[in-house]
């Protein structure tokens, strides 16, 4: 008799094992499958992020690193004193960790998105943070300018605004697209940081399943994603520097 009740409990805890086993497959597969699905348009929602705050932070980096340029003491239109009060608000901007500059603008991202969570709320801070080091990227490349150029266009008759257009911008077109692709890897960068407190993203991705479900596998696959997209931008970056440079 006592064999008879092992050897059914045994048969019942096989059918229990592999009842076990068959529902563990079943959800690793769910999972898998969700997985799939997710880094995908994680890759897409970093792509958008990053790709709007880039467009807002060149449109307006230029706007203000041309001026800091234009006004510093022997500048085309000098303003020392402006030049001072506009490059201190610019370190002011690049001096503030990204973490907490995403905290501080929440209620404007609200103002301006509606929400203050999500890719398109990341677009805000995400442009807010890069255009000071946009601004100073411009600067330094506007600086490499040798002034014998900008004197010959002078005695030349150029006016201010055509210098500007087709002496300074022309000659500098090798260092700014370098500045440019600098300040878009650095944006991935940040994009990576914003998903990890509700932005979307790959960065989302590494948190919420790398992190908080411990796995390594999942962190492993976003860092290869955002390396090769950061390998990607700096290859098309440097081959278009090399074209404009006339050297």
């Amino acid at each position: 008799m006592s064999d008879f009740f092992r050897l059914l409990f045994a048969r019942e805890w096989d059918d229990l094992a592999r009842h076990l086993a068959g529902t563990a497959n079943t959800d690793m597969e769910r999972y898998l499958t969700h997985l799939n699905r997710t880094l995908p348009q994680a890759t897409i929602d970093t792509l958008y992020m990053v790709g709007f705050a880039s467009l807002f932070a060149v449109l307006f980096g230029v706007v203000v690193g041309m001026t800091l340029y234009v006004t510093q003491r022997e500048g085309i239109y000098a303003a020392p004193r402006f030049n001072k009060l506009l490059g201190t608000i610019i370190n002011i901007g690049r001096s503030i960790p990204f973490v907490v500059l995403i905290i501080l603008v929440f209620p404007l991202s609200r103002m301006i998105v509606g929400t203050s969570i999500g890719r398109t709320a990341s677009i805000v801070p995400l442009t807010i943070a890069a255009i000071p080091f946009m601004s100073r990227v411009i600067e330094a490349a506007l600086n490499e300018l040798g002034r014998g150029i900008i004197e010959a266009a002078v005695a030349a008759g150029a006016s201010p605004r055509q210098i500007i257009w087709r002496v300074v911008l022309p000659e500098c077109a090798p260092g700014l697209v370098s500045g440019f692709t600098l300040t878009i890897i650095n944006l991935i960068t940040f994009s990576a940081m914003a998903g990890m407190i509700g932005g979307g993203g790959l960065g989302h991705i590494a948190h919420m399943y790398g992190v908080a479900r411990f796995r390594t596998d999942i962190l492993v696959y976003t860092i290869i994603i955002l390396v090769v997209l950061v390998q990607v931008i700096q290859a098309v970056g440097q081959t278009v520097s090399r074209r404009l440079d006339k050297r």
